[in-house]
């Protein structure tokens, strides 16, 4: 694990949120969520002291640092449990999906049925071009807001969209890919929230992938709790895919926000 974890960090100061269990069958959040070397190398045994805070103050988050060659991401849970149930049944209530053209993505020239269910917000003046489609986002909702405000407060981050994943269960998936659109600003982080199921989420170096790749490197598996925050910072999505498979042991929904700093579309 110490390939992987920063021992030192500096305080953050803002933010609230406890490190716990959060919805069921979870792992208690903030006891080694990281898990590396492929998937069948836990950490779940490793001691404690690998976690990293930052400082004493129990008004901020704790948060774990992962790094690795190409990769720096920040680890945290943002909302303890009674708050994140409340956050997830306004999602649940909220949110409004794609519906038809729009739930379909095209890979290698074929178009498929998405396996999950999507939807984009975000400031006006924005569009965001995936899976190749090019949207503008819908305007931003009251939870979307309040959740917004709230990541930007412990990360110091502006972002002005939101894709909105929402995975039925664990058949539910995305396959490897980087969140490298043209339409990001340079330098920015991408802030993932996930509330509901917790689900494995896998890096994977693209010097590692294929069949017969140009290096051998361990594929880092974290466990993303309810209520959780990954903050993934330059250069990570240059250099690592990341994916969330298929798990059919889980039979719970999940919803998973990405936060993002888009350029303003050119007129």
């Amino acid at each position: 694990m110490d390939k992987f974890l920063v021992k030192k960090a500096p305080r953050n100061r803002l933010g609230q949120g406890e490190e716990k269990s959060l919805g069921e069958g979870q792992d208690q959040a903030g006891e080694d969520p990281a898990q590396l070397g492929g998937e069948e190398r836990s950490l779940r045994k490793r001691p404690r002291r690998d976690l990293v805070e930052d400082g004493t103050d129990s008004a901020g988050p704790r948060w774990q640092h992962i790094r690795a060659e190409g990769l720096d991401c920040d680890y945290t849970v943002l909302y303890d449990r009674a708050e994140a149930d409340e956050i997830f049944r306004e999602l649940e209530k909220e949110v409004e999906y794609f519906t038809g053209a729009l739930a379909r993505v095209q890979v290698f020239g074929k178009w498929h049925d998405v396996p999950r269910k999507q939807a984009t917000y975000g400031d006006a003046g924005v569009t965001y071009t995936f899976s190749g489609l090019t949207l503008s986002p819908k305007p931003w909702i009251p939870v979307l807001e309040r959740i917004r405000e709230r990541v930007s407060q412990v990360t110091g981050q502006i972002f002005n969209f939101v894709l909105v994943n929402r995975y039925r269960d664990g058949c539910d998936h995305i396959g490897e890919h980087r969140d490298d659109e043209r339409e990001l600003a340079p330098r920015s982080p991408i802030a993932s929230v996930s509330f509901g199921a917790c689900r494995d989420f896998f890096f994977r170096h693209k010097d590692s992938r294929g069949k017969s790749p140009s290096r051998r490197m361990d594929v880092l598996r974290l466990q993303l709790a309810h209520g959780s925050l990954l903050l993934m910072k330059p250069p990570t999505n240059t250099h690592w895919y990341h994916s969330l498979p298929v798990r059919k042991k889980v039979l719970a929904p999940r919803v998973n926000l990405t936060f993002r700093k888009v350029l303003p579309s050119k007129t």
